[in-house]
C-alpha cells in the first residue's frame, strides 16, 4: 500500500485511519502528497520534454485513495464540466483504456473479468462504451485525446477532473494553439515546436514533461484559480506524458497532479 497523504476538509481535517478514509463533510478541498518526485524539483523550461519509459505513463502514489474519492465526486456531481468526448473519438478512447489495462496489474490493480479491483479496494466495472468515464474512476491521471485534423492535433475527448486554470468546455474541439491560449509563455515558436513533437512521438516511445507552480489554495479542481494575491502555501506540479496509440494513431496527453506544502 502507498503511504497516506495528508487530507483536509473545510472546515474539518481528517486522516486515514486503520485502512479506512474518514469523511466528515461535503466538500474536499485539500489532498496533499508528502513531497514532489525528485525529477520534478529541478528547473524546467518550455517545452522541457524527455523520453518516458513505455510502462511509466501511469502512476499510483500515496494520495491515490483520496484523489480517486474526489474524482468520483466530480464525475457524479459535475460530469459535464470534467468529461467530454466527440463521438468520433470513441475508438481512440477505447484504445487508451485497453493500453491502460495492460499496465494496471503492475501498479497494484487486479483484473477480475469485466471488473477491476483498485489499490484502495474499490471495484470498477469496465465499460468500453464509456472508456473515459471508466478511466476517470480507475487512475489518478487526467486523460486527454488529441487527433490529427489537417495540420494540427485537436482535442477530441478528455476526462479532466483536476484542471489547473483552464476549463474543458472552453478547449473542447480546439487545436493545440487554441488550447494554450492565453498562456503567455506559449509563443508561436513554442507552438510550432509542440506541434512537431506531437507529430513525431512514436508508439512505444512516449515522452514526458512537468510543470510546477505555486498556489494559494490546494484544491485539485481549479478551473479558475480560487485565490490570487495571497500567500502561496502550496506547490502544484503536473507530470504530463505524451503517448501515441499504435492502432488509432491518436496522441494521448496524461496529467498526474501533485500538491505539497511549500
Amino acid at each position: 500500500m502507498p503511504r497516506v497523504a495528508e487530507i483536509r476538509q473545510n472546515p474539518v481535517s481528517f486522516l486515514h485511519d486503520n485502512g479506512k478514509w474518514l469523511f466528515y463533510g461535503p466538500q474536499m478541498t485539500e489532498i496533499l502528497q508528502d513531497q514532489l518526485p525528485p525529477a520534478q524539483t529541478v528547473e524546467n523550461k518550455l517545452p522541457g520534454v524527455g523520453p518516458c519509459d513505455p510502462d511509466d505513463w501511469l502512476r499510483v502514489d500515496e494520495a491515490y485513495a483520496a484523489q480517486m474519492t474526489y474524482r468520483a465526486e466530480l464525475l457524479t456531481e459535475n460530469r459535464e464540466a470534467v468529461l467530454w468526448m466527440d463521438p468520433a473519438a470513441l475508438p481512440a478512447a477505447q484504445e487508451v483504456l485497453e493500453e491502460a489495462l495492460h499496465l494496471l496489474p503492475g501498479l497494484g490493480f487486479e483484473r477480475a473479468g469485466d471488473e477491476v479491483i483498485c489499490p484502495d479496494g474499490r471495484i470498477v466495472p469496465l465499460d468500453h462504451h464509456q472508456p473515459l468515464l471508466t478511466l476517470g474512476h480507475l487512475v489518478q491521471e487526467d486523460v486527454c485525446i488529441l487527433e490529427k485534423q489537417g495540420d494540427e492535433h485537436v482535442l477530441t475527448g478528455a476526462v479532466l477532473c483536476f484542471p489547473a486554470n483552464w476549463r474543458l468546455s472552453e478547449k473542447a474541439g480546439k487545436p493545440l494553439i487554441g488550447i494554450h491560449i492565453p498562456v503567455p509563455e506559449y509563443t508561436d515558436d513554442i507552438a510550432r515546436r509542440v506541434q512537431r513533437m506531437f507529430d513525431g512521438v512514436r508508439a512505444g516511445r512516449p515522452l514526458w514533461r512537468f510543470n510546477r507552480l505555486s498556489y494559494v489554495e490546494a484544491d485539485l479542481h481549479q478551473p479558475r484559480r480560487k485565490a490570487v494575491g495571497e500567500v502561496e502555501r502550496f506547490d502544484r506540479s503536473e507530470r504530463q506524458c505524451i503517448i501515441r496509440m499504435p492502432r488509432t494513431d491518436a496522441v494521448i496527453f496524461t496529467i498526474h497532479t501533485w500538491v505539497v506544502r511549500r
